[in-house]
């Protein structure tokens, strides 16, 4: 077989290749329908790779919500960037949080007020992305019940897609979802000794 016949062999077997994706795609649901993203598991990067996701829709011009379920007075190096750089509208669950309070009754309150600011958010129509970080943890201590998270996910404005971030993600949630992410530790500094850095951990 001469060089010539396999170049078109190969640009032959490319086209058709090409035609057969293009199908697929124009086949796919509305690409513009927002997302349910869940990024749960016990190793680092869930919030890490949210917030990824959150400076990919800032640089197409995308209006962005964040409400972080988690201890108020945290401050994080994502919080202090995006505080400076402007184009998200932020929301943290109440001052001094913490998820080891003697007051449970409190802290339900709080992760409900939180939740709520998060279904205001979605269902808007003025949000194209909205992250509720840490939100798995709420449903773990059953602070927020998982059928009424799916509820809210399910008015929410379909163009508007949601990152749910935290480990120990309720199977419904990840059955629900159009994308599950779990992160696995394989090896972590805290345990050769090593303190959270700023920067790197928050």
């Amino acid at each position: 077989m001469s060089d010539k016949t396999q170049s078109d062999d190969h640009k032959q077997k490319m086209q058709e290749r090409q035609a057969e994706q293009r199908l697929k795609v124009a086949q796919l649901e509305d690409p513009e329908k927002g997302l349910v993203l869940v990024h749960t598991g016990a190793g680092k990067g869930k919030s890490s790779s949210a917030f990824g996701v959150v400076i990919r829709a800032l640089g197409w011009k995308q209006t962005v919500g964040v409400v972080q379920f988690i201890k108020g007075k945290w401050k994080t190096g994502e919080r202090l960037f995006f505080e400076r750089a402007g184009g998200v509208t932020w929301h943290t669950m109440g001052d001094g949080f913490t998820w080891d309070t003697q007051d449970k009754e409190r802290d339900i309150a709080a992760a409900k007020a939180a939740f709520a600011k998060g279904r205001e958010m979605m269902e808007s129509g003025d949000y194209d992305l909205v992250v509720l970080d840490e939100i798995n943890i709420a449903m773990r201590y059953d602070y927020l019940p998982t059928e009424e998270v799916i509820a809210a996910l399910d008015a929410r404005d379909p163009r508007t897609g949601v990152v749910l971030t935290g480990r120990d993600a309720k199977p419904a949630l990840c059955d629900y979802a159009d994308l599950v992410t779990e992160m696995t530790e394989v090896k972590h500094p805290f345990k050769a000794g090593i303190k959270a850095q700023k920067g790197v951990d928050y």
